[in-house]
């Protein structure tokens, strides 16, 4: 599998960093670094982490059914995340994940039809004292008001 140079000295540091025997240890990070690149994590990534990192395709398939931020499919270039844990469902995170589907006219982890943006329904974001939070790729908006959200839709939709 070819990755991008950045991609392969990412890679090389991830790989140096652990201890002898430890490579493993850099498995999810390099998932999360080759999901930015590629867009999702596909079977010949899996077969390639696995043996970068010396273990099977199984172990690498059992972290990625865990960590709920590895997707195996395509998302939108703009992931919005919108929290429902216990901080924001008590204000409203719930009714802000049902106006964001309903505005987009797509469900949970799905992609609107232009492939610009995908919504998830995520459990915590560690931002509870900003609740309702929400996450676009790895940028956190806090205190989020449907206003809010549709004008930072609306600002996705703009950008190119």
């Amino acid at each position: 599998m070819t990755f991008s140079p950045q991609l392969e000295v990412r890679f090389a540091k991830l790989l140096t960093s652990y201890p002898p025997g430890r490579q493993r240890s850099a498995m999810i990070p390099m998932l999360l670094y080759a999901q930015d690149e590629l867009g999702h994590i596909s079977d010949e990534l899996i077969e390639e982490v696995a043996r970068r990192v010396g273990v099977s395709t199984l172990q690498v398939n059992e972290v990625l059914s865990y960590y709920s931020m590895l997707h195996r499919k395509p998302l939108g270039k703009f992931h919005v995340q919108v929290c429902t844990n216990i901080s924001c469902l008590l204000h409203d995170g719930d009714k802000l994940y049902e106006h964001a589907c309903k505005k987009l006219g797509i469900g949970h982890k799905e992609v609107t039809a232009d492939g610009q943006i995908s919504v998830e329904e995520v459990e915590c974001i560690g931002a509870c004292s900003w609740a309702p939070a929400i996450q676009v790729n790895y940028d956190f908006h806090h205190f989020v008001t449907p206003e809010k959200l549709d004008e930072l839709l609306n600002g996705l939709r703009k950008k190119p």
